[in-house]
């Protein structure tokens, strides 16, 4: 079977985020079986040789400039030309006719400069800068409700990599296509389920995020929320129906979508959105990358791990050391918190400052920190989806105390004796979880072991990419 990946977020390496993690596991298991080629966009950070590693995990790789980062020069690897030209300009509707095709081959590193739809950098200083970020805001929202998709989906569109979709699909050169994340919807056309096989590996609802935040108060701008929720509704309706089947990783997120996409009452003369099937497929954890601690460290040790950039990680970390950690410190003098995880922002930062707290950054093994705690605490309020995290902590053997929301999708409260980890959404719930186990070495113990079992019996990348092997079949 050939299968056509579509991410617009380079997968590799697989430690940067959940998105990466997924995407690269998924199509690492295809690739064993399926002939899989892959089309993604190459961001700053991303080096020539991280893209020849990626090359060796499929049959096919097609490389694109991110649209918003300058043009590189030519490169030639190997008697292997990679070509340069220039791209479209972005187009309002993306569903258009193709183009004329890019040169392509078992690796072409698309090289150009394409002309997006945003203004030009912001110049935050001074009362101009001030007035085109307003205008910027402006623009970006007027976009969105005249052409219904949104700012930061049509920012990253690659019209190269559109072309080349295009032909791929037109040549009958595949059987599936896959979508590894909602903002990959731009790239398929509705018609293309008529002649193959499309599904929106979705990770998480846009509409039921930006619902969420606003119920809980979470959002950063209620406002421009508000303003934005009706227009997502629109978007996520719409961009579904043109798929075969819908991808999520938790029931939670299947109710949502259910609730969103239920046909309305028929109204006569108008036709009814397509409602694909949802099948819900969890994520996975790399035990090779998450071994089984060798040891219990004790101590009054906290954790918690992940992109230090995202806004549910940077409301959970605050969350914790601003009202979480304080009262456990006067029981415990001694508590410490590590907060581990890329791109920490200024808010993460600052909280290096207070007693106790240690930030991080990135590393090149989460799991030697994961061993070094007595606890991980995943206190996450927003968010939809499986948590990597999670299961990353249960996998190397770290007693969790989780959120409702971080232990979204995992099956961790099977009865006293398949308790995987503990639940906790308030302060006080999180304080004396947390003090729980600091007392209790039997309780961490068992807790460890139930929590690798589970994940070596449900939640390995081949038990997963097995399940997805068996969708793109269906």
């Amino acid at each position: 079977m050939k299968i056509l990946m579509l991410s617009s977020t380079f997968p590799y390496p697989p430690s940067r985020g959940g998105t990466q993690v997924r995407t690269f596991n998924l199509l690492q298991y295809l690739s064993q079986r399926h002939e899989v080629i892959l089309g993604t966009v190459r961001s700053r950070d991303v080096t020539d040789a991280q893209i020849d590693t990626l090359r060796q995990h499929v049959a096919e790789l097609a490389v694109f400039p991110h649209p918003q980062v300058p043009p590189q020069p030519p490169l030639a690897k190997g008697g292997l030309t990679l070509h340069q030209g220039l791209e479209e300009s972005f187009l309002a509707s993306p569903q258009l006719p193709p183009q004329t095709p890019l040169v392509k081959g078992g690796l072409t590193l698309h090289q150009g400069l394409e002309e997006g739809f945003l203004p030009p950098p912001l110049n935050k200083g001074g009362t101009e800068g001030g007035f085109s970020e307003i205008i910027g805001k402006f623009h970006r929202f007027s976009r969105f409700l005249l052409f219904g998709t949104p700012p930061n989906v049509l920012s990253s569109y690659s019209q190269a990599m559109q072309n080349w979709a295009d032909e791929l699909v037109t040549a009958g050169k595949c059987d599936v296509v896959t979508c590894e994340h909602s903002v990959n919807e731009i790239y398929v056309r509705p018609e293309w389920r008529q002649k193959v096989l499309t599904v929106a590996n979705i990770h998480s609802s846009v509409w039921g995020t930006c619902r969420e935040m606003l119920a809980t108060g979470t959002s950063e701008k209620p406002l421009r929320d508000r303003l934005n929720l009706p227009l997502l509704a629109r978007y996520e309706k719409r961009y579904c129906s043109k798929f075969s089947r819908i991808v999520a990783t938790t029931s939670t997120d299947r109710e949502q979508l259910l609730e969103l996409l239920s046909p309305p009452v028929r109204v006569p003369g108008k036709q009814d959105f397509f409602v694909p099937p949802i099948d819900v497929i969890p994520n996975g954890v790399d035990l090779t990358q998450f071994p089984y601690r060798s040891i219990d460290p004790g101590g009054h040790t906290l954790i918690f791990a992940g992109a230090m950039n995202n806004l549910p990680n940077i409301d959970a970390a605050r969350f914790l050391s601003l009202q979480i950690l304080p009262p456990l410190q006067q029981r415990y003098p001694d508590a410490t918190l590590t907060l581990v995880g890329a791109s920490p922002v200024p808010e993460v930062l600052a909280l290096g400052e207070l007693p106790g707290i240690q930030v991080v950054g990135r590393v090149q093994r989460v799991a030697e920190y994961l061993h070094q705690a007595a606890v991980c605490v995943v206190p996450m309020r927003i968010g939809f989806g499986i948590k990597n995290k999670t299961l990353e902590a249960m996998a190397a053997g770290t007693p969790v105390v989780a959120s409702d929301r971080g232990l979204e999708g995992l099956a961790v409260d099977g009865g006293p004796q398949l308790i995987g980890a503990l639940r906790a959404n308030k302060v006080q719930e999180y304080v004396e979880a947390i003090a729980s186990l600091f007392e209790n070495q039997q309780l961490r113990q068992e807790l460890s072991v139930r929590a690798r079992s589970l994940v070596e019996s449900q939640y390995t990348w081949d038990i997963i990419g097995r399940q997805y092997d068996r969708l793109l079949q269906f």
